[in-house]
């Protein structure tokens, strides 16, 4: 019997390729010398798609597999799927949640304490010899018992408001509603949030309905020196005046795991001496992503075999 034929959009570790080999016939669009000729030849074959949440299937990829059942991301954001295109053809659309919120959580503390303590300053004072050199750096901010907004209190959000009440830290959030199993004090809308919060997270899901959430009105409102992190989606803040208020100083500190555009992410960002940058790595775990394959994994195996999804995002 034929091997089911994958059409897999992002580089993938060896530990999934492998074992995807002797299930599928892989067809690897990410390393492939003339993309457009090897979808051109295996179009009329594909049956799922293998994909990443920053690079996702259009519907203009997705028309020309004629064949196609599935799209499996590995990742949890789905927004770059065009996921009305394949619920209109009644393709099921999966990801990979709930491995790697702690992960990034994790990420969302670390990008806060790296940024407000001067981590990596701290790191380059000492290898830079100017200890010796300048005596004791400047000071830092602190982090513990501040006010923190966090933006989308989902499964990240949850964890990263775990983490922050071991900082002794007062916990609001906004969401598309309250939570009424939480005590944290519930807003509306970011710009709502931003009064009430000293350090700013921003947790929510990609796509459409999140575009520019953490709009101009969010950021102005926030209190000034306030310190913003982002572990979301690039697209969920207006980075125009991200960058304005970091240069006046406003927002005194930012630390971003994610962009528009990235990886080429607007230069403006590694040129300010306040942010702290990391290039979309919150999960980027072994043990992290070795669990998002494995899901994902499950979720092909599981479709293949007539059984139903671990984890189908409904439309």
């Amino acid at each position: 019997m034929d091997k089911p034929e994958l059409l897999v959009m992002g580089e993938l570790p060896d530990w999934d390729l492998a074992p995807m080999a002797e299930r599928y016939t892989l067809h690897l669009l990410y390393a492939a010398p003339e993309p457009e000729a090897l979808l051109a030849a295996c179009a009329p074959r594909i049956r799922g798609i293998v994909t990443k949440g920053e690079i996702g299937a259009s519907a203009a990829l997705m028309q020309r597999l004629p064949r196609l059942e599935i799209v499996a991301c590995y990742g949890v954001g789905v927004d770059a799927i065009d996921r009305a295109w394949c619920a209109a053809h009644g393709v099921p659309v999966t990801n990979t949640p709930d491995v790697l919120t702690e992960d990034v959580a994790d990420m969302a503390f670390a990008l806060l304490l790296g940024v407000a303590r001067r981590i990596p300053q701290a790191d380059a004072w000492v290898r830079e010899g100017r200890w010796v050199g300048e005596g004791s750096m400047p000071l830092t901010t602190r982090v513990w018992g501040r006010r923190l907004g966090i933006v989308g209190l989902g499964r990240i959000g949850r964890a990263v408001a775990r983490r922050a009440e071991g900082f002794d830290m007062r916990i609001a959030y906004s969401g598309r509603s309250p939570k009424p199993d939480l005590s944290y004090a519930y807003h509306p809308s970011p710009a709502a949030l931003a009064p009430h919060c000293e350090v700013m997270v921003c947790c929510a899901m990609g796509g459409p309905a999140t575009e520019g959430l953490i709009d101009r009105a969010a950021i102005d409102a926030l209190p000034p020196g306030a310190i913003f992190v982002n572990v979301s989606r690039g697209s969920c803040v207006d980075e125009a005046a991200l960058l304005a208020a970091l240069r006046e100083g406003w927002i005194a500190l930012a630390a971003l795991d994610v962009f528009r555009n990235e990886p080429a992410i607007d230069p403006e960002f590694a040129r300010l001496p306040n942010v702290l940058l990391a290039p979309h790595a919150a999960s980027g775990t072994v043990a992290t992503r070795q669990a998002m394959g494995a899901l994902m994994q499950e979720n092909l195996a599981a479709h293949f075999a007539g059984q139903p999804l671990p984890t189908e995002i409904r439309p």
